[in-house]
C-alpha cells in the first residue's frame, strides 16, 4: 500500500518537488488515503496519472477560491497540534467530496472516514513559526497529489501532480 494525499498548499511549491515529513510547506489537507499498487508497478505511475487525470476537472472548477483562515485549534491527541481552521466555503467542501469520491475508482482506502465529508474540518496546522492568523485571506491556487513516502522512504514527501493558477489549471 502506498499513501497519498490530495492538499492546497497555500506556500509555494513545485511539481516533483521532494521535502522532510518534518517540514510540510503551510497546506490544507483535502483527502488522505491509501491505494494499492500491483507489484509490476512499483513505482505506481499509472495508478498516480489516471487519480490526477480524474481531479483534472474538480481540481480546476476549484482554483481561484478565496479562503479565509479562521480560529486557532488544537488537533491531534488531547489537542497537541496547533492549527488553524478554514472558514467554511462552499467551493471547498465540493472540491473535498469530489476528491473523497474519486479515491474507490482507484481502489484507493481512506483510513480516517471520520474526518471526511459531514465531518470535514479544513485547517491549516502551524510548523514551528510558520503559520497564518485569523482574518488572513489565502487563495485556493495550488492543489497537489502528493506522495507521502516515495521509493519507500517515509523521512520525506514529493509533489507528484501539481494544478495552479500561475499554469493555467
Amino acid at each position: 500500500m502506498r499513501n497519498l494525499i490530495f492538499v492546497a498548499f497555500v506556500e509555494p511549491v513545485a511539481e516533483g518537488q521532494v521535502f522532510p515529513r518534518t517540514d510540510w510547506p503551510l497546506h490544507i489537507t483535502l483527502v488522505r488515503f491509501d491505494v494499492r499498487f500491483d507489484a509490476g508497478n512499483a513505482a505506481g505511475a499509472d495508478v498516480a496519472e489516471r487519480l490526477a487525470g480524474l481531479a483534472d476537472v474538480p481540481v480546476a472548477a476549484a482554483l481561484g477560491t478565496p479562503l479565509t483562515v479562521g480560529a486557532d485549534a488544537g488537533f491531534g491527541r488531547d489537542g497537541s497540534v496547533p492549527v488553524n481552521l478554514v472558514a467554511p466555503n462552499r467551493a471547498l467542501q465540493q472540491l473535498h467530496e469530489q476528491l473523497v469520491d474519486l479515491v474507490p475508482e482507484v481502489g484507493g482506502r481512506i483510513l480516517t472516514p471520520r474526518h471526511t465529508l459531514a465531518g470535514y474540518r479544513p485547517h491549516i496546522s502551524h510548523h514551528g513559526s510558520k503559520r497564518l492568523h485569523r482574518g488572513d485571506a489565502v487563495v485556493l491556487d495550488r492543489v497537489a497529489l502528493v506522495d507521502m513516502a516515495p521509493g519507500g522512504d517515509h523521512a520525506i514527501r514529493q509533489v507528484l501532480r501539481l494544478w495552479s493558477l500561475d499554469a493555467g489549471g
